[in-house]
C-alpha cells in the first residue's frame, strides 16, 4: 500500500507558482511501504523573515513547538551533512530524533533533511521545505510548502502514519506563520 495526499488551501495550490514549486521540489515516488504528503501554508510575512527561521537547522525550536531542545552533533547547521539531535516535548510517542541536513539553498529557499536515528517509528523519513512569494495574486504573501516521505511502520496503516505526520507538520507550519507574521508586523512598526 502507498499513499500520497496533498493538504493545502485550494486557492494557493492552484496558483502557477505554487504548482511549479510542488512539481519541482515536492513530487515524490513512493514505494509500496511508504506514504507521504505535501502541506501548503500561506504566511502574511515577508519571505526573508520566514526563511530566517526555516534555515536555522540548528534551532528548529524557533518555530517547532514540539521541540524541547536541539544540539548539533556534526557540522555548523548551515552546511550539508550537519546532524542535529532533537529532544521532543513529553507526551509524543518519541523522545529523541537524530536528523541530517541534506540541502540548504539560500537562493531558492529550499531545505531538505532526513531522520537518521532516534527512538520513534518514523523510519526513512525525509522532508523538503520550500518558500516562495505569491506577489501578483496574493499581494506578497509567502507560501511555505512542506512535503515528506516515510515508511509505514509494521502494524500501522498509511492513513494513520500520514495523519500523525500531517498533524505535527500542520502545527509547525501554523506556528511558523504566527511567529513570522508577528515578526513582520513588529518590523513594519519600527
Amino acid at each position: 500500500m502507498y499513499m500520497l495526499c496533498r493538504q493545502s488551501t485550494k486557492q494557493y495550490s492552484e496558483t502557477p507558482r505554487t504548482r511549479a514549486m510542488l512539481t519541482n521540489y515536492h513530487t515524490t515516488h513512493l514505494s509500496s511501504n511508504q506514504c507521504g504528503s505535501s502541506l501548503v501554508q500561506p504566511i502574511d510575512a515577508p519571505l526573508p523573515v520566514v526563511w530566517s527561521l526555516i534555515r536555522r537547522f540548528e534551532k528548529p525550536q524557533g518555530y517547532k513547538r514540539f521541540v524541547k531542545h536541539c544540539s548539533l552533533l556534526a557540522g555548523d547547521g548551515s552546511s550539508t551533512g550537519s546532524v542535529r539531535e532533537v529532544t521532543v516535548t513529553s507526551g509524543l510517542p518519541a523522545g529523541v530524533s537524530v536528523e541530517r541536513l541534506d540541502k540548504l539553498d539560500d537562493d531558492k529557499h529550499v531545505l531538505k533533511f532526513s531522520i537518521i536515528g532516534g527512538d520513534h517509528r518514523l523510519l526513512n523519513y525525509s522532508s523538503t521545505i520550500t518558500l516562495h512569494e505569491e506577489e501578483e495574486v496574493y499581494g506578497g504573501k509567502t507560501v511555505a510548502i512542506e512535503s515528506y516521505v516515510v515508511d509505514i511502520p509494521e502494524g500501522s496503516s498509511g492513513e494513520d502514519t500520514c495523519s500523525f505526520a500531517n498533524t505535527i507538520i500542520g502545527c509547525n507550519l501554523r506556528s511558523l506563520a504566527k511567529i513570522t507574521q508577528d515578526m513582520g508586523f513588529n518590523n513594519k512598526a519600527t
